[in-house]
């Protein structure tokens, strides 16, 4: 029991810093870019590049965090989960110290693309151990995401006080050494005992039997469902996070007026919606899912219409809510994977989610460009209120997932 929970909380850093090294290019790339607004003392513009001209940077990077999912789950599933995790850690953390080393946005960006490739490890498999052995996962996986929320919650905040202090190549380098050096005691915990994975034959039989049997064209509707919202949703998330620093650095005018008080804005306002995320993990495992992922696609509407137009301490209470709401459907396509996907696939279904997820992401990045660059941030707003709806419309049609799964706990008992 003691080693399982060590195994989680590894488990759980590495989702602490797959999101938090995958974004540390999007604040650099604020504190780099010669249209910035707030002051970084010390911090020179030396590459004479504007912020929508450094996200192009990072779109390979993206595209690697994506595309890689998949021969990263079809290696764990052949080889092993928690040594690929081993190999995340120090691929990740030796990339992102790789980052620091750049002469260039080129280079930068081919650094940004090896720490994508690295990162891109993390979901299929890191997610297929979470759930491994456990019937009710929306708690467990919930508390995972909470972690990775903190890795995009300290990214603005740490990379800001980094570059203040040490200069934009140390904002790389150190947290890449830390992530190297966490690989290194992950792999010599593995080392020290049995097998992290190892399962008993009577739990894995309770974990299939909660695993929900259904029919064919139900499983492809469903699939199709999860697919479909988290490609939506990837657009949104990927959007709020990764302009959130240059949303404050716009909306937020006299209200935070240096780099680091952005950067403290937005650690606020990520650390405080990942709270979303146990909350929903807790009702997935209690409720149907229809309905909660109903409720929160309905709430990020509202509050991306509100946001479209709002400036100063308006905006910054729109943020929070606007975040928890993001925050807070992460844990529920994970779920409904982990509610249809047998033990054997899991990792590969995770692996297909992701890959469409990541995809969209990556997507996102030189659309970002363009739509700052030509409208400013108030039709991403639009966009993303209207992607909301969408997902509102399309969960309608998600079968009672929890009521099914309590009805073959009932005949199982």
């Amino acid at each position: 029991m003691k080693r399982d929970k060590s195994n989680f909380f590894f488990l759980n850093l590495g989702h602490f810093f797959d999101h938090f090294l995958i974004l540390i290019f999007a604040t650099v790339a604020v504190a780099l870019a010669v249209d910035r607004r707030v002051d970084i003392p010390g911090v020179a513009t030396e590459w004479g590049l504007k912020y929508s001209e450094f996200i192009p940077f990072a779109t390979a990077g993206f595209v690697a965090f994506g595309v890689f999912s998949i021969p990263a789950a079809w290696l764990a599933d052949k080889w092993s989960r928690p040594g690929m995790i081993a190999v995340f850690f120090l691929g990740i953390g030796a990339a992102t110290m790789l980052a620091a080393l750049a002469q260039s946005p080129l280079q930068l960006g081919a650094a940004v693309f090896l720490v994508g490739m690295m990162g891109a490890i993390y979901h299929p498999v890191g997610l297929a151990m979470v759930v491994q052995g456990k019937v009710n996962t929306g708690v467990p996986v919930a508390v995972n995401g909470i972690f990775g929320n903190l890795g995009v919650a300290a990214a603005p905040l740490v990379t800001l006080l980094l570059i203040e202090f040490y200069g934009w190549r140390a904002a790389f380098f150190i947290p890449g050494a830390i992530c190297f050096v966490t690989g290194i005691a992950y792999a010599l915990f593995l080392r020290a005992g049995p097998d992290v994975e190892e399962v008993s034959a009577e739990k894995k039989a309770a974990i299939d039997a909660a695993v929900l049997d259904l029919d064919r064209k139900t499983l492809i509707r469903v699939f199709g469902i999860i697919f479909f919202t988290a490609a939506i949703g990837s657009f949104i998330f990927q959007s709020t996070t990764f302009a959130l620093p240059k949303i404050f650095d716009e909306r937020l005018a006299g209200f935070a007026t240096s780099g680091s008080e952005v950067g403290m804005w937005a650690f606020i306002v990520f650390a405080i919606a990942s709270i979303a995320q146990l909350a929903v993990g807790y009702m997935v495992d209690r409720y149907s899912v229809r309905y909660v992922f109903a409720f929160v696609a309905f709430t990020q509407t509202v509050f991306f219409a509100l946001m479209l137009n709002l400036t100063g301490i308006n905006a910054l209470i729109v943020a929070v809510g606007f975040m928890l709401v993001v925050f807070g459907q992460i844990p529920i396509n994970d779920v409904l994977v982990g509610r249809v996907a047998k033990s054997e696939w899991r990792a590969r279904a995770f692996s297909a989610r992701y890959i469409i997820t990541f995809a969209v992401m990556a997507t996102t990045i030189p659309a970002l460009s363009y739509i700052h660059s030509s409208w400013g941030f108030t039709r991403l707003f639009l966009l993303m209120a209207a992607g909301a709806a969408i997902i509102f419309c399309t969960v309608l049609f998600l079968p009672h997932t929890r009521a099914a799964l309590k009805s073959k706990e009932t005949a199982a008992d």
